[in-house]
């Protein structure tokens, strides 16, 4: 029989067989094992005074407002840091999914984290993007076109920017800074992300992930960070 579902109506079942088997595994588990799931529910205290990338750990940060978006903001490291974390937001918000405000996560507070580089939100130097539909540990939420998008704004960030996909445990809401503090990479890349913001026929809105080139280099970096 011939599919005649919308690409919306796929994409929204294809959510909530996510779902559904997330919670089916939940409860798998909480049949089998409590004390395995209570412990990874929980999670481990982090003690350091600098988050799993080396950046330090902040009391607060700074709430960034995304343009172009409708309102949707995060807390982050001032600078160069938001200049990269605001540009992975604004292409998943214009390339993958239209993005409401509260959707974006950034700096936290509490030090309960499921693996050493959710320490990162505490220095304010990671955000997740859409945390409820893209939880740790649940691979497989995006679509190959949306893959492709995820692929090419890494690559715009020429390895600046880890995404949760390639980590693990894997959690694909999660975008990272993967330099340490000073790494002359990142001013690089931060001056290149505001020189586009100050062109109309360049940076987020503009890009088209699927030419040759950009598929190059997004499959060169993968490679590398995966």
């Amino acid at each position: 029989m011939r599919d005649v579902m919308t690409p919306a109506i796929r994409l929204d079942r294809r959510r909530f067989l996510l779902t559904g088997l997330g919670a089916t595994a939940g409860a798998a588990l909480a049949l089998g094992g409590v004390t395995t799931t209570v412990a990874a529910a929980a999670g481990t205290q982090w003690r350091g005074r600098t988050s799993a990338n080396g950046w330090r750990v902040l009391d607060s940060a700074p709430a960034h407002r995304v343009e172009g978006t409708g309102g949707v903001h995060f807390d982050a490291a001032d600078g160069d840091v938001a200049t990269m974390l605001t540009h992975v937001v604004r292409r998943f918000h214009y390339e993958i999914a239209t993005l409401a405000p509260g959707e974006v996560t950034g700096h936290a507070t509490s030090h309960t984290v499921a693996a050493p580089y959710e320490s990162n939100y505490l220095s304010g130097t990671a955000i997740a993007i859409r945390p409820l539909l893209y939880p740790a540990r649940a691979q497989g939420g995006f679509f190959p076109h949306e893959l492709v998008v995820v692929r090419d704004i890494l690559a715009d960030l020429e390895g600046v920017v880890k995404w949760g996909g390639d980590l693990r445990p894997a959690k694909e809401s999660h975008f990272q800074i993967d330099v340490k503090p000073g790494d002359p990479a990142l001013r690089r890349v931060a001056a290149k992300l505001r020189g586009w913001d100050i062109k109309p026929d360049e940076g987020a809105g503009t890009i088209e992930a699927t030419t040759p080139a950009r598929m190059k280099a997004a499959k060169a970096l993968a490679a590398r960070q995966r």
